[in-house]
């Protein structure tokens, strides 16, 4: 089917006081990434020519987000919150020059599918108006779709209007409304703030349209799909919505996880087949995990990268930078931030590897620390193809291991170590004979005299 171009206005305009936040509503995040990205995410399917987010005056950071995201938006301010048919209003000068079909959906409404909007656009191409509904478990409080005797919608009533027969009906409008070109100027043009909000509501369209004469379809898809956020307990939902979604996809994918439930994924998660994930796992934005690698229970990670066959945890921190190689191992309690370990290294316990470079097969003994930070810039710590770095090591940064190197557990690196060289940086040992009991006995008879 050849479509016609279409144009989109997504309304982001709302100032989410029931938030109870500081933040705008729409940039509250869902998997790491703020719900108007999301929706737009979700148009992209449709290939618009043109793309309209319409905000308030005061959302300069909103702006800034969607135009880092995607610098081809245009951005339309509201002057004043007079009512969604209003905001369409405004967008309604960009598009000037349109003849396409126009869509319009909300920024707080992220979970959206890309299915659903390649059907309505579907539609739109025999229909003059559409719209969205949905069967609503509860539909209490939401608008209803009325049909006329042939099938076709003629209004939307909002349920405080509707009559007892009208409040029966479970298709419920989601607020998604498309317009064909030809009709767009006349039909918002039409729309009257003369009700007792004083407001213009983009639903009288679907009258408006009806009494014209146009045809008006609907078409009908999940009610979790248009959930609108309006406060934290919408959006905790719609999080969990979210992560129900990519755990399922995961599993589809090959993925194998213990507890899927306690496994969180970021918007941008990429897990390929054969990977286990035990319970407790989140994954923050940039995380790619490779075929046949493991991540044990309690990890968490970010701006990372997992080569094959990894195994990661229990109870790892991966930040971001880190890039893991085929078959490397880290452990219990470990901490990676910005640093490459080479295939088949290890660093399985109570350790911090920053800003470093491992190579291929080398031993990162417990509790060894890089010092990567002077109090003012970062410094490389290089660690050569199988170095053996001793227990409790501390190495300072900048400054580098050999190859094949040994460093001895205790010490404090600061100076290069050449290749195949032991290096042991730590006081000399000395032992006193008979002092830690002539130390308690001292001790013992202390206490007594205290107590006395």
């Amino acid at each position: 089917m050849t479509h016609t171009p279409s144009a989109v206005i997504i309304l982001a305009a709302g100032k989410g006081t029931r938030m109870k936040s500081t933040k705008a509503k729409i940039l509250h995040e869902i998997a790491g990434r703020p719900m108007v990205l999301h929706a737009l995410d979700a148009v992209d399917c449709l290939e618009p020519q043109k793309k309209i987010v319409v905000v308030s005056p005061d959302m300069d950071e909103v702006t800034r987000v969607v135009v880092a995201k995607d610098d081809t938006v245009e951005i339309v301010i509201q002057p004043k919150t007079l009512g969604t048919g209003h905001a369409v209003q405004c967008a309604g000068e960009a598009l000037a020059d349109f003849s396409g079909n126009v869509i319009v959906l909300f920024g707080d409404t992220p979970l959206m599918t890309a299915q659903t909007l390649q059907r309505f656009n579907d539609l739109m191409q025999s229909h003059d108006v559409g719209v969205i509904g949905f069967r609503a478990g509860n539909p209490t409080g939401y608008g209803r779709l009325i049909r006329d005797g042939s099938g076709n919608i003629i209004a939307i009533r909002e349920h405080k209007d509707a009559s007892a027969d009208e409040r029966d009906i479970d298709f419920c409008n989601s607020g998604v409304v498309g317009m064909a070109g030809k009709d767009f100027p006349t039909l918002i043009e039409a729309l009257s703030n003369d009700n007792a909000n004083g407001e213009y509501y983009l639903t009288d369209v679907i009258e408006i349209a009806a009494s014209l004469g146009l045809k008006v379809g609907a078409i009908e898809c999940n009610e979790e799909e248009v959930l609108g956020v309006n406060t934290q307990a919408q959006l905790s939902t719609a999080e969990a919505i979210y992560q129900n979604r990519a755990r399922a996809r995961a599993m589809e994918n090959g993925v194998q996880m213990v507890a899927p439930a306690t496994v969180y994924f970021s918007h941008d998660t990429v897990i390929k087949s054969d990977v286990l994930i035990e319970p407790n796992v989140v994954f923050g934005p940039g995380v790619y995990v490779s075929s046949g690698a493991t991540i044990r229970a309690f990890c968490h990670i970010e701006g990372a990268l997992i080569g094959k066959n990894a195994i990661v945890g229990p109870y790892a921190r991966l930040r971001p930078g880190t890039v893991l190689s085929e078959a490397v191992k880290v452990g219990n309690f470990v901490e990676i931030k910005n640093a490459e370990i080479s295939k088949g290294a290890k660093v399985n316990h109570l350790s911090y590897v920053g800003d470093a470079k491992v190579g291929a097969a080398a031993n990162i003994g417990a509790g060894t620390i890089t010092c990567n930070y002077d109090g003012f810039n970062k410094h490389l710590t290089e660690i050569g193809e199988g170095a053996f770095i001793g227990s409790n090591s501390s190495l300072v940064a900048p400054v580098r291991i050999g190859d094949g190197a040994y460093v001895g557990s205790g010490s404090v690196i600061t100076k290069d170590v050449n290749r195949n060289a032991l290096a042991v940086g730590r006081g000399k040992q000395k032992n006193i004979d008979g002092w830690a009991e002539t130390y308690r006995s001292k001790n013992v008879k202390n206490k007594k005299v205290a107590k006395d």
